[in-house]
């Protein structure tokens, strides 16, 4: 079968179409024919080479997230999956090949009218989304801004804090055009990538949901409200200053908070919970999946450069 590894960490052109074995299903899991591969952001920052430190090594298959058809099933796994359309969590990689392993505790079916280029828009953003904002404790009313909207997690938490009745949701976009595409989602007010500008947008903020990080983090603390939270749910912009809690404590009387927040830490219990009510209401077309692309798996090196340039609004999806 086709897959992309990682050859050499760093630039997109490290990654090439190599070929390998269809690998069999071991006790508990199930091999996937894909249909639809996510190009996930926690895929860049691996072939990157800023998580080497949690021991990927070269020859790595990036990809968490597919959706195909089950063809085989391992020890132990009701053979009734053979034939279903599922979504699938792979882990920390496998997902960019033809085929792909999953644990049968990591995959969901999916409904007849959701889509498997749809389902890895949807299936891990949604539930970052869903749990990011459990985790700054939103609640109806509060204003939210969105640090770093365009990608697939901002563009869900955008629908999910309008849904859930928030007083006001602003975004941070790098341009008039996707700032427009993201009111038609929920959004209430558009700042530039700085936080800065938006007509009457809201001085200070309940709640920040940061998907970007890096060295500009710091700066949002001054956005939020006093008892405002703010929950970094990725690193899209790299690591934020090693002295960034400074800015906090500077601003101690307004008992403000940080946390981070991964999915790792909810239980497989809740995640599927969530995601199955979130596939049932994307169904019912109450959410938007928003695909920037769709390019042949042979393609991942122009996908990795598109999302290394910021091009990308909503998620590009491999297709073998």
């Amino acid at each position: 079968m086709k897959a992309v590894a990682i050859q050499a960490f760093g630039r997109p052109e490290g990654l090439a179409v190599i070929d390998l074995p269809t690998p069999a299903p071991a006790a508990g899991q199930v091999l996937i024919a894909n249909e639809a591969i996510g190009v996930g952001g926690v895929d860049v920052l691996i072939r990157s080479g800023v998580l080497a430190s949690y021991g990927f090594k070269e020859g790595h298959i990036p990809g968490s997230e597919v959706a195909g058809i089950v063809t085989a099933v391992g020890d132990g796994v009701d053979t009734s999956w053979v034939g279903q359309r599922v979504w699938a969590f792979t882990g920390v990689g496998g997902g960019y090949a033809e085929q792909a392993i999953a644990s049968v505790e990591e995959i969901l079916p999916l409904p007849a009218k959701l889509s498997p280029v749809d389902a890895v828009t949807l299936g891990s953003s949604g539930v970052v989304a869903h749990f990011g904002l459990a985790h700054a404790h939103f609640a109806p009313g509060e204003s939210v801004l969105v640090r770093g909207a365009a990608g697939s997690i901002g563009i869900m938490t955008v629908q999910l804090a309008a849904r859930g009745g928030a007083g006001a949701v602003a975004v941070t976009t790098s341009s008039a055009e996707r700032g427009e595409r993201l009111r038609k989602l929920g959004a209430t007010h558009v700042l530039d990538r700085s936080g800065e500008g938006g007509e009457d947008a809201p001085e200070g903020y309940d709640v920040i949901i940061d998907i970007v990080a890096g060295a500009d983090m710091p700066s949002f603390f001054a956005k939020l409200n006093p008892n405002g939270r703010m929950v970094a749910v990725g690193m899209v912009g790299g690591q934020p200053p090693a002295d960034f809690g400074m800015t906090m404590t500077a601003a101690f009387q307004k008992s403000m908070s940080f946390a981070t927040f991964s999915a790792d830490t909810v239980t497989q219990a809740d995640r599927r919970a969530v995601r199955t009510e979130q596939f049932a209401a994307a169904s019912r077309g109450e959410l938007r999946m928003v695909v920037h692309e769709l390019l042949p798996l042979e393609d991942a090196v122009p996908a990795h450069r598109k999302m290394d340039a910021g091009e990308v609004f909503g998620r590009i999806v491999l297709t073998p």
